[in-house]
This record gives structure tokens, C-alpha cells and sequence, in this order.
């Protein structure tokens, strides 16, 4: 088994075992594996769908909670405009920018702080400017801050371009103190006089960056990660370690497709990972939210069932060999050894061993085909003995021939005799009986197209009514169509001579026979009546049982027997006669035959 030739065997084409290991390869693994591959196609799809549905959903609720608290910064930022004590000491201060404000308005500037850090949250510092000149600066962190020259700062004149409109500054260093390693977002404004456009003051908030932690923690896991950019792609927050000094390191067309469009998706390769990208952009600041996740992470579920599938698949085929040799073990070398016997057999040789000591249907088998050997040795002695006794018959069957047509032509003599005497009745009658004698060497054929054995049966009932005279009525109703159908030759001579001599003879006075054929039901049923003595209930419980068991030694009803066995013999054993009768009313025959067409 473990030698080369031994492995060829095992895989021959031909054997039952390798068609199994090819029918189980066809039938499961590469079903499996075709499966697997459409699970895992598919699961990667819902995968990337469900992720990308989730990402819109988290990216379009961070949007709305950075606008929100973006917006309540700006309402904060409104209270300058609204507070008068603050309006009039900018006012005062702008004529007369000598005054120490610090005594001279610490009240009114300590009731805005307060109100602005009710407000807003995280607040770092805050400064106010008037003129050319800082008016107030709270530093929270008090860190040392520079103000010279703040007048030519960048952020000062994009805010007094604004002229009161809100302007917010992303993640930097704060611009008082560029030596400061804590980055923060500002929000500045013009603070206008109320109830006109005419500037007296610049407001410059500083927020800590802890408040979009706060906002993105909450949907932050160790898988997803996010980017929060200004129009420009300048970095204002990241999750993640990364240089936001430096604008989002994306390929170029990724980014500019980030920055054109308000949201979308994309997958490019990022920090040597291919990652999934989302982006939404806030309508309230421009800012674009941005979410991105490294495809191995996201596919990681479907990648893990695609495993196990074609863990599968291997797997059966290695099922698939364990039972191939298991196969070739138990199944097909028996029957190799099984065939070498049988054509051992078939060639004429008995002499084989069909021994096993298997309790299985293998077992089953051998010994199944040791007594057909038997059975078969037996059955060629005796058909060799059988082959004799049939030429013996034939010889005697042929020279028996010779007596029909003889007994014809002796009885047409007969009839030529009788008729030059003057005997017409005699000649009529014996010539009816020569013509019976003729038809009867002439139909050598087992099927007869009914019309035919009709022609017959109207000969004998003439020759018995000859016989008889008045005492025989005979009547025929042949349904139309029925005459070209087939049937047994010499089926209805023998029933209805078993009706004249058993039914009709018997009887006192005339009596009537009737032949009738009807088809149903694709049969054709031919029923013989005779109104003659009838059976009593015994007489016909012991013919039906005769017509039952043909094969007891019983010489009574010989005709009734021989032709019901004949027609189940030919036909099929759904096929024969039934017989019914009434002691003193008469005898009814129906025989049963298929309704087929006669072809000659």
C-alpha cells in the first residue's frame, strides 16, 4: 500500500475510490471553497459598508459637537458687545490710555472674566486690546508673555478685517509667547461699540486643546483615529502623535480632494498602511473632521472567517484522501479480488474462493455469490440435460403436424363424398369441421387480431349448433373498434366450449350464449355468458382457487386453467380470468387483456 506501485493503484482512474476522492472534491471542497470565497467577499463588503455607514454617523456628530461648543465660545465672546461697563471703560481708556485700569476698572473687567469663564471652557487666557496698547491680560497658566508690536501680527489684522465677525485661529503657539510648548485654538473679534460699527477694542481668547479631547474621546477607540484640519489643511487637532505643524502628510490628489469636497471616503496608503479615510467638513468652521482606520484593522473580522474557510476546504480534502484509502481498504479491493473471481467464473472455471470471514454486507455478498456459483454449476448440468429432452420433443412435435393436415384433407374428401351422395347436411357439416382443422395448421402465431379468433369461435358454435340444433342461441356484441386489437390465438375456443359442455348441454331446452368485447381504461375485457345450469358456491370456490394455483395436479377445468396461465404468463399477472356463476341462471367469464393494437 505504501509502495509507489501500491499509491499508483490507489489513484487509478478507474477505480471506485478515486471516482469517490473526485465526486467528494467536486461535490464539497470546491463548493466550499467557491462558498468561502463568496462569504468572504461578501462579508468584506458589509464590513467596509457597515464602517463606512458608522464613520459618516461618528464624523457628522463630532462635526456638531465641535460646532456647538465652537458656537457657545462665539456667544461668549458676545458679552463684550453687550456689557456697558466694559463698552465705557474701552471708551474711557481709548481717550485717555494713561489711567491704570487695573484699579480704575478691576471690577468691571473681573465681572466679564467671570461671565466669559462661565461661558467657556478650558479658557487659557484672555486679552483685550485698545489702541495700540494691551488693555488687560489674563494668563491662566501664567506663563511670561511678550505684547510688543502686536499692532503688525498676522492674527491682529486678519481680525480687524473682520470687523467684529468671529475669527478662529487652529492649533499654535500662543501669539504672546512663542516660547510656550502648550498649543492652543484662539478666537478673536472687534469688540464694536454698541449700537454702531466704530471699533474701541480687540478681544483674544485662548482655549486649551483638552475641550476637542473631551469632544473626540468620546468616540475615540484604539482602531480609529482622527484629524481635525482647517480649509487650508493645516492640522488643528490629532488623536494620534503626529507633527501639526506640518500640513496632513496624504498623497497630493487625496488631500486636495479632502479640502475641495464638503465629505467623502477614500482609501490610500497612510503612514505604510493602505487605511480607510472619511471626512466631513463643519459648516459652521470650515473645518474638516477627518477619521482613518488601517484596512487590517477594519477587514479584520472578515480576513479571520476567510481563514477558517479555507481551513475548511483543506481540511476536507484531507478527508477526502483518509476515506479514499479507507475506500480502497475495505471497499475496493474486495471487489478487485470479487471481479477477479467472477471472471474466473465466466470463463468457466468453478473452481474459486469466495470465502470471507466479513460480518458486513461484503460478507453478505460473498456468500451471496458463492451459492450463485453453486446455483450456476447446477443450473448448467441441468440445462445441458434439458437441451436433450427438448430435441426429443421437437422430433415429436413435428411429426405430431402431420395429423392436422391430414385429418383436413381426409375430411374435405369426406365432404366431396357426402355432397355427391346427396348428404348436404353431413357435407356442410364435415366441411365446417375440415375448416376448423385448416385454420388451426395455418395460425402459427402466438397473437391473432381478435376478429380472426371471432372467425374461429363462429365455426365451432356452427359446428355444436349442427350438433345440437335449436338448443344453442348464440349472440355476439363486439364494441366498435375492439376486432383489430390483440389476443391469445386459441384463448375463446376452449372457455367457450367449457360453456357449452358444462353450461348449455346440461340443460334441459334451448339455451343462449353470449360474446361480448368492451375497453377501459387501456383493457380490454372479453366476457363469455352462458344462461345455461350454472355452479353451485362450492363448484366455483374451488375453480377460482384452481385458476390461483395452476400448478396442482388436477385434471378438472384443464381449458379455464390452461388459458388463464397463458394469458399471465404473456401479458403480466394483472392479467387472466375471473368467473362468477349462480347455481340454475349460468356461468360468466370475463377475461382481462391489454388493449393493444395488433401489428402483424
Amino acid at each position: 500500500m505504501n509502495s509507489p506501485f501500491g499509491i499508483r493503484k490507489l489513484f487509478y482512474r478507474n477505480h471506485l475510490n478515486t471516482q469517490i476522492f473526485a465526486l467528494m472534491i467536486l461535490t464539497i471542497t470546491i463548493p466550499l471553497m467557491i462558498i468561502s470565497a463568496i462569504i468572504y467577499y461578501v462579508s468584506l463588503q458589509t464590513v467596509k459598508a457597515e464602517y463606512k455607514n458608522s464613520s459618516d454617523l461618528i464624523l457628522n456628530n463630532l462635526s456638531f459637537n465641535i460646532d456647538q461648543y465652537l458656537q457657545s465660545i462665539e456667544k461668549g465672546t458676545l458679552y463684550a458687545h453687550l456689557d456697558g461697563q466694559l463698552q465705557n471703560a474701552l471708551t474711557n481708556w481709548n481717550k485717555n490710555p494713561q489711567i491704570d485700569q487695573t484699579i480704575t476698572y478691576q471690577s468691571v473687567i473681573q465681572h466679564f472674566i467671570g461671565t466669559l469663564e462661565m461661558t467657556i471652557k478650558n479658557v487659557n487666557s484672555v486679552q483685550i486690546y485698545a489702541g495700540n496698547q494691551l488693555f488687560y491680560s489674563a494668563n491662566f497658566n501664567r506663563a511670561d508673555v511678550h505684547y510688543e508690536n502686536f499692532e503688525q501680527d498676522e492674527w491682529y489684522q486678519k481680525t480687524l478685517e473682520k470687523k467684529g465677525g468671529i475669527v478662529i485661529f487652529g492649533t499654535h503657539t500662543p501669539f504672546y509667547n512663542k516660547n510656550s510648548k502648550e498649543k492652543v485654538l484662539s478666537i478673536a473679534r472687534v469688540i464694536n461699540k454698541t449700537g454702531g460699527k466704530q471699533p474701541i477694542g480687540v478681544l483674544l481668547v485662548d482655549i486649551r486643546l483638552d475641550s476637542l479631547s473631551e469632544i473626540l474621546n468620546l468616540s475615540e477607540n484604539t482602531e480609529r483615529n482622527f484629524v481635525i484640519t482647517d480649509p487650508s489643511g493645516s492640522i488643528i487637532y490629532a488623536s494620534k502623535d503626529m507633527d501639526i505643524s506640518k500640513p496632513l502628510q496624504l498623497d497630493e490628489q487625496m488631500l486636495n480632494k479632502v479640502l475641495s469636497e464638503p465629505s467623502g471616503s477614500f482609501t490610500t496608503l497612510f503612514e505604510d498602511h493602505n487605511s480607510f479615510f472619511n471626512f466631513v467638513t463643519s459648516p459652521y468652521s470650515g473645518w474638516k473632521v477627518i477619521q482613518y482606520m488601517s484596512e487590517k484593522e477594519v477587514t479584520h473580522s472578515s480576513a479571520l472567517l476567510g481563514k477558517m474557510m479555507l481551513g475548511l476546504a483543506i481540511g476536507s480534502v484531507g478527508m477526502a484522501v483518509l476515506f479514499m484509502i479507507l475506500m480502497w481498504m475495505r471497499v475496493t479491493k474486495p471487489i478487485i479480488f470479487l471481479k477477479k473471481q467472477v471472471e474466473k467464473v465466466g470463463s468457466g472455471n468453478f473452481d474459486v474462493d469466495l470465502g470471507s470471514s466479513r460480518k458486513d454486507e461484503f460478507g453478505v455478498l460473498y456468500q451471496g455469490l458463492r451459492r450463485m456459483v453453486e446455483e450456476l454449476q447446477n443450473y448448467i448440468e441441468r440445462s445441458s440435460k434439458a437441451q436433450v429432452q427438448q430435441r426429443v420433443a421437437r422430433l415429436g412435435a413435428l411429426k405430431s403436424q402431420i395429423n392436422p393436415h391430414f385429418l383436413a384433407n381426409a375430411l374435405e374428401s369426406v365432404q366431396m363424398k357426402a355432397i355427391i351422395n346427396g348428404e348436404r347436411e353431413i357435407g356442410e357439416m364435415v366441411g365446417t369441421l375440415g375448416q376448423l382443422f385448416r385454420i388451426h395448421t395455418q395460425m402459427n402465431r402466438t397473437i391473432i387480431p381478435l376478429h380472426q379468433e371471432m372467425e374461429h369461435i363462429r365455426l365451432y358454435v356452427k359446428v355444436q349448433q349442427m350438433r345440437f340444433g335449436d338448443k344453442i342461441e348464440y349472440e355476439e356484441h363486439v364494441q366498435p373498434g375492439t376486432e383489430s386489437l390483440q389476443v391469445l390465438h386459441f384463448s375463446l375456443q376452449p372457455l367457450v366450449e367449457n360453456a357449452i359442455i358444462h353450461g348449455l348441454e346440461r340443460q334441459v331446452g334451448p339455451g343462449l350464449l353470449e360474446i361480448s368485447t368492451e375497453v377501459s381504461d387501456h383493457f380490454m375485457r372479453i366476457t363469455i355468458r352462458d344462461h345455461g345450469v350454472g355452479m353451485s358456491a362450492e363448484q366455483l370456490e374451488s375453480l377460482r382457487h384452481r385458476l390461483s394455483s395452476p400448478n396442482e395436479e388436477d385434471d378438472s377445468h384443464i381449458g379455464v386453467v390452461n388459458v388463464s396461465e397463458r394469458i399471465r404468463l404473456h401479458f403480466g399477472e394483472q392479467y387472466g380470468i375471473c368467473l362468477d356463476s349462480q347455481l340454475g341462471e349460468g356461468t360468466t367469464i370475463t377475461i382481462t387483456m391489454p388493449a393493444l393494437p395488433f401489428h402483424p
